[in-house]
């Protein structure tokens, strides 16, 4: 054809096809108008546009001349648009003869004026007709639309509502015509702060002629309630001067309340994934890690007066307290109270308090929030958070920093507790199991453990016996851990004579059944004939028991010198060693001590690495 012709889809945007007197008029090659944006074209002009193709929609056909191209010189060339509406593939698209309006009118003088010489007065009578049924046509496009359509003039007063603004401002078109609309839907920001007219997009547009477009901003309804809005805020021009603009909104109240719901629920499940992620890799590291048994093996008194205080106190919700000696199965104790408990279909989340790093410790029992400190790259769970409705073991309890024990208190007396870095305050239901093997009253009167939460701790108090004053469970307890330690290794498992056992039961064993469990291990690797020879180290055998109150100690060792001997000790462990903490030739092994627990010591007594 001759005459200019496009089609585009009027949802998406984006037009379908254009002939060569298209590209020619647009001034444009084929490639790159087709797929190209039909509102780039007019720019400035996206609510004519909306208007155009929405009656066009509506009425299966229509027109305009409201629509104009600037041309590389910056003048604009006003367009004239004749546009019908097909169904293409199941959806409406708009094809239009396009045509240079200077032209038009050109031809149009011309006719007219052949006209008004035939017709005289008749002639004007039909162009006055034209002229109001265009203005009628226009009115029942304002009608049509869906979206809220008003205009302002240059002083910022309405000049026209069209039916949807009436609906969604709860405003009638009378109330609002000649008035400043500012001051009547836009006066204030959603937070209820003033909102001053010389920073509205809307009045910006019509006085530096450029268009507005905003997302996300607050209109006010007669009634005072606010509606979420999106709008398009266009300028007016005539003769070259701006004389207004016309604003075209929708409400997206209820998109913004699905979108922050939307939000929130995708939180909600963010931290349930880093919940059960971080669970996760508890429980695996739990399974990982080495058990020797999984039962608290013997048959003494000491271990049967044990069992009775688990079973009395391990069906309440009462805090208890383990103490005892390094290797004497405080752990072991603590989960036996936590199966026993109505807790246990939750894990039991274990924090080893020697091993976090003085300004880790808040972090590691709370949680954080991005950006809390150097390093916070995501928000973190905290091991409360993570053991909320389970039972959390706190083990080498002595080793909390005297200025974090004032927030573990409250958790513990209120559970209440903030993230490091964020000001919400979070629940938790938790059951507390402390153990150390301090003598934590010394260390109250020493000043360095909190009264308050020493009381608060020790509710029931429960003491991890050492191997040497159950001697008679020696023997249960090496067969239970000959008989693990080879089904581990994958052999046969040795026997057990009477030699060894009297041999293992005339030893102290300082580190009481985790130097014993060592032992045995090394004994079940070396053997070879299938009996079992024990390398014991130092032959302590027969060393006296500790002092009762009925037989008084031979010598009292001061806090120093003990402290000394302990450092002494563990230097020459290290030097034996080769400086090797942990793994079977290290020095935690020879000492009988889990490698965090000498790691805890040698900080402690201050051994420089």
């Amino acid at each position: 054809m001759a005459e200019a012709v496009v089609a585009f889809d009027p949802v998406d945007d984006r037009i379908l096809a254009a002939n060569a007197a298209a590209c020619r008029l647009y001034g444009r090659r084929s490639e790159d108008l087709v797929g190209a944006r039909m509102s780039a074209l007019h720019p400035d002009q996206f609510p004519s546009l909306v208007v155009f193709t929405e009656a066009v929609l509506h009425q299966g056909r229509g027109w305009t001349r409201a629509l104009a191209l600037e041309d590389a010189d910056g003048k604009g060339r006003q367009l004239e648009y004749l546009a019908s509406r097909l169904t293409l593939d199941q959806r409406q698209v708009v094809v239009s003869l396009v045509n240079d309006l200077e032209d038009v009118r050109r031809r149009e003088v011309d006719s007219e004026a052949d006209g008004f010489l035939r017709d005289g007065m008749e002639g004007w009578r039909r162009v006055e007709q034209v002229f109001r049924d265009i203005e009628r046509h226009n009115q029942l496009i304002l009608g049509a639309a869906g979206e809220g359509i008003y205009g302002v003039n240059a002083e910022g007063k309405a000049t026209f509502v069209n039916p949807a603004a009436e609906r969604l401002l709860g405003w009638k078109a009378a109330d609002l015509v000649t008035r400043n609309i500012h001051h009547v839907v836009h006066y204030a920001h959603p937070d209820g702060s003033h909102y001053d007219e010389k920073d509205c997009p809307i009045y910006s547009a019509f006085r530096d002629g450029a268009t507005r477009r905003v997302e996300d901003d607050v209109f006010w309804r007669k009634d005072g309630a606010p509606i979420r809005v999106e709008y398009t805020s266009t300028p007016i021009r005539d003769r070259g001067s701006i004389v207004g603009a016309v604003i075209v909104f929708r409400d997206i109240t209820s998109r913004k309340e699905s979108e922050e719901r939307l939000r929130a629920a995708l939180e909600e499940v963010e931290q349930l994934r880093q919940r059960l992620e971080l669970e996760n890799a508890y429980l695996q590291e739990e399974i990982k890690t080495e058990r020797k048994h999984h039962e608290i093996i013997g048959a003494s008194a000491a271990i049967q007066r044990l069992l009775r205080q688990i079973e009395l106190v391990a069906a309440t919700e009462a805090t208890v307290l383990i103490t005892g000696e390094s290797g004497t199965g405080k752990e072991l104790i603590a989960r036996a109270l936590h199966q026993g408990s109505s807790r246990s279909h939750r894990p039991m989340i274990r924090v080893n308090c020697a091993a976090i790093p003085r300004e880790l410790f808040e972090s590691e029992f709370f949680g954080h929030v991005k950006g809390a400190f150097t390093g916070a790259v995501r928000d973190r769970v905290g091991r409360f958070e993570l053991a909320d409705g389970g039972t959390l073991f706190l083990d080498e309890l002595g080793e909390i920093p005297l200025e974090l024990q004032p927030k573990l208190l409250r958790v513990l007396q209120e559970g209440h507790f903030e993230r490091v870095g964020e000001d919400r305050t979070r629940s938790v239901d938790v059951r507390v199991i402390a153990a150390t093997n301090r003598r934590l009253d010394e260390e109250v009167a020493r000043g360095t453990f909190r009264e308050d939460l020493f009381y608060r701790l020790n509710v029931f108090p429960i003491e991890s016996v050492p191997l040497r004053q159950r001697r008679d469970d020696i023997p249960l307890l090496a067969a239970h851990i000959v008989k693990t330690c080879a089904l581990r290794l994958g052999r046969p498992a040795p026997q057990l004579t009477r030699g060894g056992i009297e041999q293992l039961m005339d030893y102290d064993w300082p580190g009481n059944v985790r130097e014993l469990e060592n032992i045995i291990e090394r004994a079940v690797i070396l053997d070879q004939g299938g009996r079992l020879a024990f390398d014991i180290p130092g032959r302590r055998v027969g060393l006296p028991l500790p002092a009762t109150p009925s037989q008084p100690a031979e010598a009292v060792v001061t806090e120093t010198n003990r402290r000394a001997r302990d450092r002494a000790n563990i230097i020459q462990a290290l030097a034996a060693c080769g400086g090797r903490v942990s793994g079977p030739s290290g020095a935690a092994a020879m000492l009988g001590v889990r490698p965090t627990t000498l790691a805890s010591r040698i900080k402690t007594l201050g051994i420089r690495p």
